[in-house]
């Protein structure tokens, strides 16, 4: 069975999928930051990023290893380096490379195959994995997001006010939604959360439901 959880950027997808694949005994799968790590790599390796036949050499050069907890590069630990404002404001060119996207998409989908998963990011639903048994678009408001990344970003010492936060927020969406490839887009059989008012618990139980719900249906 496969899980997809789609939604904007702030809206906790990540931390919250990783709790449902753990409620549920299924695997993780945190898409995000496989393209992070490809722009990490990108720009610790000098790769221009517009450069689209030498950032799709440098994915097939790459080898990522993924955990539920952890992603590695090579034989490095990375997971936090990926969370950077450099990598956030770089990721936008390894997102719209159709080359990478297609790549790492493929990739995804292999992935999947290994049995029952939970998988997290923009187009899960849509584009990689349309066939996907349960669908879930979480979001919140704007504010929220950027509300919550602030207190992410101060946690780790990053000197961003909450005012920047809001204006780069802004702009990803707008990058997300008008992406013609793997753009933000939820799917029509999926199941909405809006995590404004609700506890990072309270969504993993309401998507918890929402699971549960979907697997009494197709036993029934």
């Amino acid at each position: 069975m496969i899980v997809a959880i789609d939604g904007p950027a702030g809206a906790g997808k990540s931390s919250v999928a990783r709790a449902l694949a753990r409620r549920l005994n299924f695997r993780f799968l945190d898409t995000g930051a496989m393209y992070r790590a490809v722009t990490l790599a990108a720009l610790q390796r000098q790769v221009p990023l517009d450069d689209s036949n030498a950032l799709a050499e440098l994915v097939r050069s790459l080898k990522l290893t993924l955990t539920d907890d952890e992603i590695w590069l090579d034989d490095t630990n990375i997971s936090d380096l990926i969370r950077t404002p450099e990598v956030t404001r770089n990721i936008k060119h390894i997102a719209d490379n159709l080359q990478v996207r297609a790549q790492l998409s493929a990739l995804q989908r292999n992935i999947a195959e290994g049995g029952c998963i939970v998988t997290e990011g923009r187009d899960q639903g849509t584009a990689v994995f349309p066939q996907a048994e349960c669908k879930i678009f979480l979001t919140a408001s704007p504010e929220e997001r950027a509300r919550r990344r602030y207190e992410e970003l101060r946690s780790r010492g990053t000197p961003l006010t909450y005012d920047d936060i809001l204006a780069q927020q802004s702009e990803r969406d707008q990058q997300d939604a008008e992406r013609p490839v793997g753009g933000l887009r939820q799917a029509e059989d999926a199941c909405v959360v809006v995590s404004d008012e609700l506890t990072p618990a309270q969504v993993v139980d309401r998507m918890e439901e929402i699971v549960r719900e979907r697997i009494a249906l197709m036993k029934s």
